[in-house]
This record gives structure tokens, sequence and C-alpha cells, in this order.
């Protein structure tokens, strides 16, 4: 049976557009609307009736979430994430929250009162939504974290595979020459995999790993400095660190702004970078290319998380479907932050 992803292909047109005319919006032109419908009856497409008596009772709008006032790399994915909801003609609400509040109890108040017909999760902490989620039926997508294990038919995630490229910062500096290399970022619990399913954790566990397998000692409680996702943390989470363990020659940081903070702190601390001490970020934001070094880091595609992630979204709102789990690919920013050590 044909699927609306079907009936954009085959028209031209976008998931947008063809939601839109499957639910007789009136802001659609009547070229695309008559191409659209040749098709529909060409392909016998059903839109599911059920869903869209759902879709009736709930409001026009699509409800963003973020968790994480301070990360600069989810307010890049959140700008591209309005932007493909903007061009598939659609409106979209946001509500910003701590990183150590619920995100799912969040969107459980916000289902009660304005009722969205689908919501985005930017940045969520996939340990909530296994405890709390089973209660949604709105379609949703989590993007930057992987929901696939939580097994929610409503729930599709786009993510980068974060244990993957975990490993890959920590092989730079390995292939560099350095044995004494610190992590920054997180929280205690994803020190040691208690949050498994996390970025944050599967970024820490992929690095330690590849670690290990390259016969560099880390400890812990000597070499991981947990702190939350902004530059001011960074900065005081690398100077904790450089205290306790000064004979570290290089440093991963598990998100940009982290980086960007500890090189300011290495710098007050009289280190240079990367003579003294290396770094490798993650996410690959836009400030990282005029850092003074550059900034060595792993760049999370953020123009494909927030694509994929809205028209799957779109899709299944206008026509019920499976939810979807994709990993994007990333690629490594050689910077100007790695060197060998001295």
């Amino acid at each position: 049976m044909a699927t609306i992803h079907d009936i954009a292909q085959i028209s031209g047109y976008s998931i947008g557009t063809v939601s839109r005319v499957i639910n007789n919006r009136a802001d659609v032109s009547e070229k695309a609307r008559k191409k659209i419908e040749a098709v529909i009856r060409e392909q016998g497409f059903q839109p599911n009736s059920s869903a869209r008596t759902l879709r009736q009772s709930m409001s026009s709008e699509v409800y963003i979430v973020v968790r994480g006032i301070a990360n600069t790399f989810l307010q890049s994915l959140l700008e591209k994430t309005q932007i493909r909801i903007g061009e598939h003609g659609e409106s979209a609400s946001v509500q910003f929250i701590k990183e150590a509040e619920d995100e799912v109890a969040v969107a459980a108040k916000i289902m009660q009162g304005i009722k969205p017909k689908g919501l985005v999760f930017l940045g969520g902490n996939t340990n909530t939504f296994r405890q709390t989620f089973s209660v949604f039926t709105v379609p949703s997508v989590l993007i930057s974290a992987d929901a696939e294990s939580l097994g929610f038919d409503n729930l599709s995630s786009f993510s980068t595979d974060d244990r993957d490229a975990g490993g890959c910062a920590a092989r730079a500096l390995v292939s560099k020459g350095h044995r004494r290399i610190g992590i920054l970022g997180g929280y205690p619990g994803d020190a040691e995999g208690e949050q498994s399913g996390n970025g944050p954790s599967l970024r820490i566990r992929g690095a330690v790993e590849e670690l290990e397998r390259s016969g560099v000692s880390f400890d812990f409680a000597r070499d991981y400095e947990p702190c939350p996702f902004s530059a001011e943390a960074g900065y005081q989470a690398a100077k904790r660190l450089l205290s306790r363990t000064p004979d570290l020659t290089a440093a991963f940081a598990i998100s940009d702004s982290l980086a960007i903070g500890a090189m300011r702190a290495f710098r007050d601390m009289g280190l240079h970078t990367p003579r003294d001490i290396s770094l490798v970020g993650f996410d690959g934001i836009v400030p990282t290319r005029y850092t003074i070094p550059r900034l060595a880091t792993i760049e999370q595609d953020v123009e494909l998380l927030a694509r994929r992630g809205v028209d799957d979204l779109l899709m299944r709102i206008s026509c019920e479907g499976p939810a979807v789990h994709e990993k994007i690919p990333y690629r490594f920013v050689n910077g100007e932050s790695i060197a060998q050590p001295r």
C-alpha cells in the first residue's frame, strides 16, 4: 500500500504539502492540489481516518521541547528544526527546560493544555522516556538521542552514533602519541554507564573503550570531570581536572561548548593549546571554526538531523506509520588543537 512518502515522491511535492492536501487545508496552490489528488487516486492511497479524527481535536501546532538552555549545539539544532517545519508550511512552539528537568513531564503538561498534533524533543534523556512516555499517543520524535531500545511505536529517533564518535575522538588523540587523556562533561551517572542509552554516556563509553583497546589507562576518579553543557561549566571543570591531574597531555570534551570553556581555562592556567595540552570537542558548532586555535571536533550533521526528524514526524502526523530510528553520519574535523605531546 502506498504511503504519504510515496505520494510525495511521485508527485514531486513535499510531505508537508501532501499532508495539507490530505487534510483539506486552504494554503495549497490549485496546481499542487490537483497533482497530488491525481497521484492519490492512481496509487489508491487511503489516509487513516481514526488518526485524522484524533488530529482534528488537537492544536494545529507542533511543540518542541529543548532540554538544555545553554547548549549551543541544541540552539543550532532548534534553528534548523524550526526552519524545516516552516518549509512544510507548519508552525511550532518551543519550550526550553534545564538539563536536570524531566522533558516528558513537561510535555505531559503541554498535552493537557494546548494538545499539539506532534512533539519534537531535542537533547532528551532516554531514562525519562523509558519510565513515563508510555502514556503518550501523539506522534513524537527524539532528535540527537537514540530511542530504538525504548520500543515506543509513536516515538522515532534520529541521532549520531555517539559511541562510535566518542571512540573516534579518543583515537585522534592516541594517534598523536597521547597516553594521559582526560574527559570533560556529562553527569556522574554518565561516567560508568548508568545512563547507558544517553548520548553523553555513549560518547564517554566509546572514548574509554578506544583508550582500553590502545592500552591507555583511564581512571574515572582521576581522569574524568563531570559538568553541565556550557562554556562556563567547561571552564570550571577543566580547572578542577587539571588541578587534580596536572600530568594530562590531552582532553576530550563531550561538547564544543565545554571545549571552548576548557581552552580558556587552560590558557588562564598558563598552558597553550595544543603545545602543552591537546583538545578535541564534539558537535561541530559554528564558533569552533573561529577559535584560536581552531578546535578539532566531531561534527554532527545538524541539517540532516533536523530534516529527517521533521519529515518523519510530519509523515506520521498525516498518515500513521511505524517509528523510525536512524543514525546520521558524523565526520571528524581535524582542527589545530591537536599536536604530539612534548
